[in-house]
């Protein structure tokens, strides 16, 4: 009311701006990709939201404009508007939590270059039920299916090779869970890494180099392999490392080199440990916690302080707390 004119700079310039950013940002977004590669988005719950809260902004507009009240904005509808800002951060908040709808968003599991570890991603379900890749390559690990031992492959037509690798890998892994089902998804890749490296074929040089290392009492290679994957295998709790216990410097690590726990435990304990050194000094050591695949706030406590190692002690803890957003 009172005169209101939309003019040369009224709704259409806002609308026109939004866009006009958007579409600039999505090209620039496209444009950065390197040719042949793609680009996936990593968290879904965020663009839901943005999508869903774009789409309604403009239709909102288009509504108090030109359909409820046309070339006027009356002052319930300022309101309104003014109304939807705290929703849209109530939004915002939830799904940053990963509240509701997070245990409804499809993810997939996979084991990072690193053994020992599987990492969290959420997309688009596929076609088949293969979720976990191991090196870039996709086995099924959908949780029900692989703990009662069905594996499905997706089917590659442009590479039989890897296929072939893909199905060996995936009769492997099965046999091993009907073997030991109660390892965890870590060891039993060790286990089937190993196994396969046994079992493929070898080269001629191989052979020289084996028999060469034999007849000098370096060992067997495979040998030694299996022996460093047992220890890995059957317990994630040890770490072997070579220290002089008379080295002038101390070093400080984690025991482990992976921890693993349930959403549900309320709190992990990290084990410090000292070596090395003059045991006979007080030694500090600040740490914090910093965001990997979890997030602190949502998955975990944000924890920092400083590790004091007293003298002769030798080991410390540090507890960070476990969030549950199932709850």
């Amino acid at each position: 009311g009172h005169g209101f004119q939309a003019g040369d700079l009224g709704p259409s310039t806002i609308v026109g701006s939004a866009a006009f950013n958007m579409f600039i940002i999505i090209a620039i977004c496209v444009y950065v990709v390197p040719d042949g590669e793609i680009r996936k988005i990593k968290h879904l719950r965020v663009f839901f939201v943005t999508a869903a809260w774009s789409i309604f902004a403009y239709t909102w507009l288009y509504l108090i404009l030109s359909v409820i009240s046309p070339g006027v904005v009356e002052v319930w509808e300022s309101l309104l508007t003014f109304f939807f800002f705290p929703i849209c951060v109530v939004f915002a908040w939830i799904a940053d939590r990963r509240l509701l709808f997070y245990k409804y968003v499809y993810k997939r599991y996979r084991a990072g270059k690193q053994r020992g570890m599987i990492i969290e991603t959420e997309g688009d379900r596929p076609s088949s039920k293969a979720d976990i890749e191991m090196d870039g390559k996709v086995v099924n690990s959908h949780t029900e299916n692989f703990l009662d031992g069905s594996l499905v492959l997706e089917i590659d037509e442009k590479d039989q090779d890897d296929e072939e690798a893909r199905r060996e890998m995936a009769r492997i892994l099965k046999e091993l869970k009907q073997k030991h089902p109660d390892k965890e998804m870590e060891q039993l890749i060790e286990l089937a890494n190993y196994q396969v490296l046994s079992q493929q074929q070898k080269s001629r040089a191989f052979y020289r180099i084996q028999a060469t290392r034999l007849m000098t009492g370096a060992g067997n290679i495979l040998k030694r392999h299996a022996a460093d994957q047992a220890r890995k295998a059957v317990s994630m709790h040890e770490v072997n490392v070579d220290v002089v216990e008379n080295e002038p410097v101390s070093k400080i690590y984690f025991e482990q080199g992976t921890y693993q726990c349930l959403e549900n435990c309320g709190t992990v304990a990290l084990t410090v440990v000292r070596r090395g050194g003059d045991l006979g000094n007080t030694v500090f050591v600040d740490f914090r916690t910093e965001d990997g695949t979890a997030n602190a706030g949502s998955d975990y406590e944000f924890t920092e302080g400083t590790v004091v190692f007293k003298p002769g002690e030798t080991q410390k803890e540090i507890r960070v707390g476990i969030i549950d957003d199932d709850i």
